[in-house]
């Protein structure tokens, strides 16, 4: 077959430009039942040629439901893994994911999905956690990884990921290397930990967001690697929805605490590294710091989005280092334009080191995500709404909240439903499912206000929380339950977080028979 021109240019390791293959031709590699890893971390730096192929057999073929993997990638994929669950292509899946299609399939039951810290679950892997059934004591059939580059020891420069790769390639038996030319080379800003298993793992030896260990790319044994194929696509990240003043209000009321712990000198001027989660209100934020005329700054975190490239572009961020750079395609744009200035400053590592709870603890991180909902002593429900239903997976935000020197949550105080346009609270009395506890959230924040949780007790934090961010139309609802609460704990002897369970999860039943969390009145008791 033809070589492209620039596929040789970007394959500098020789001998494996005699395995160049087109993804259709790979086709016969792949079996029922198989283990997969795949490359990728927040839907960028995924395979898509190989993936795809595989789509198109299974259309033509009606191999829907015949032809189903184990799938496992560093978070959420891209589009591609959507289109798999479509075809049902997946029998189990780990450890977060993104999208409609494949988690209608986990909460109906077509798709097994496990949830895991995502800065344990690739040593997990390794360990052989999730492969106890397996007979032929294999991890993974196949590793497919997209690089930008191939050095000339062969190994691998990722794109705008790192994520789980470095732990897939050591336990896969066979790698499949997508080398992606419709993006330039990512050369150079990465920084590779390959695994280490107990009792032989050494401290990362990391002291600020900028030091390395000056490995840039992955190695890879070059007898694993049975093809290369040249992709020509590029990621595809839908556009962020602009800031509302909702969004404004939460990062507004953040900038005014980090400007009062710094007065008091419990932040340095420059604050400390900083960590934020995915999604609009996480954009919003980063959106308000850059406003916020702090100089300084640095970056621990596990995804960038679009709004840190105005914190580099306006001279407030000096360094920022992450696992995925998930920029939408006007972002990567305005990247790209400025790549070589923008490259100095960024590092992309393994996601077992940006998540990494001794290293997020050692450098006191900033963290900062969005949960679903919250309860009155602070739990924080991130992953199953009602309880049940399955949105994305857990991510990175357990990790850096359970460590980080201040932990913050932020969300909107009300969302709508069909009937409500503030139908559900995201304060409630008692939390559907728990991801994160009272033990480790130290400020809650919505764009009614901002609730300081440090040293309270369950009971103060209550007050609290009511007070500061519960929307108003849920201000009196709350407080009722927990006067109620508290009575009923008194005679009971149990008031150091009082709840009546009777009606602990009314908010919840009230929405799923009337459309809203707003009860008429509690069911009485004694």
């Amino acid at each position: 077959m033809t070589i492209s021109n620039l596929l040789k240019q970007r394959v500098r390791y020789a001998p494996y430009l005699k395995k160049v293959k087109e993804a259709h031709e790979l086709i016969p590699l792949f079996k029922n039942g198989q283990y997969l890893g795949w490359s990728g971390f927040t839907g960028v730096g995924t395979p898509k040629a190989v993936p795809e192929a595989l789509i198109d057999h299974v259309e033509k073929n009606n191999l829907q439901g015949k032809l189903r993997f184990n799938l496992f990638v560093g978070a959420s994929a891209g589009p591609e893994e959507n289109r798999w669950a479509e075809h049902d292509m997946i029998i189990k899946r780990a450890p977060h994911q993104v999208g409609k299609p494949i988690a209608k399939a986990i909460n109906q039951g077509r798709i097994e999905f496990f949830d895991k810290h995502l800065s344990m679950f690739p040593q997990d892997l390794t360990y052989g956690f999730y492969t106890r059934e397996r007979k032929d004591n294999k991890i993974l059939d196949y590793t497919i990884i997209e690089a930008t580059a191939i050095k000339e020891d062969g190994s691998i420069v990722p794109g705008p990921s790192v994520g789980g790769s470095p732990e897939f390639i050591t336990v896969s038996d066979k790698v499949i290397i997508e080398v992606n030319t419709a993006t330039p080379s990512f050369e150079g800003i990465h920084d590779i930990d390959m695994p280490v298993n107990p009792p032989f793992r050494k401290p990362y030896p990391y002291l600020k967001v900028d030091d390395k260990c000056g490995v840039d790319s992955i190695p890879v044994d070059p007898e694993k690697v049975v093809a290369i194929v040249e992709s020509t696509m590029r990621d595809q990240v839908p556009p962020n929805t602009p800031s509302d003043e909702m969004s404004r209000a939460i990062a507004g009321h953040l900038v005014e605490f980090f400007r009062n712990e710094v007065k008091h000198g419990r932040l340095p001027e420059n604050l400390l590294p900083l960590q934020s989660g995915i999604g609009n209100i996480a954009n919003a934020v980063i959106e308000g710091l850059a406003g916020a005329q702090f100089k300084h700054l640095t970056v621990w975190t596990e995804v960038l989005q679009d709004s840190f490239l105005d914190l580099f572009e306006n001279g407030s961020l000096d360094y920022a280092t992450a696992t995925s750079v998930r920029l939408t395609e006007k972002g990567f744009d305005r990247a790209f334009a400025n790549w070589e200035n923008f490259k100095h400053r960024l590092c992309l590592r393994s996601q077992v080191v940006s998540n990494n709870p001794e290293m997020i603890r050692r450098l006191g991180v900033i963290a900062m995500n969005t949960p679903v909902e919250v309860d009155i002593y602070a739990h924080a429900n991130s992953t199953n709404v009602n309880g049940s239903r399955m949105l994305n997976g857990l991510g990175g935000s357990a990790d850096f909240l359970r460590n980080a020197k201040l932990s913050i949550m932020h969300a909107p105080s009300a969302r709508p439903t069909k009937v409500d346009p503030t139908g559900i609270s995201t304060i409630v009395p008692m939390a559907s499912h728990v991801d994160q506890t009272e033990h480790d959230l130290d400020i809650l924040v919505t764009d009614q206000g901002l609730a300081d949780l440090r040293g309270l007790s369950p009971k103060e934090r209550a007050r609290e929380i009511i007070d500061k961010c519960a929307h108003p139309d849920y201000q009196a609802l709350l407080t009722d339950y927990l006067d109620r609460s508290e009575h009923y704990a008194k005679k009971h002897n149990c008031l150091h977080e009082p709840h009546m369970l009777k009606n602990a999860f009314k908010f919840h039943t009230n929405l799923a028979e009337k459309g809203t969390m707003k009860v008429d009145s509690w069911e009485p008791v004694d």
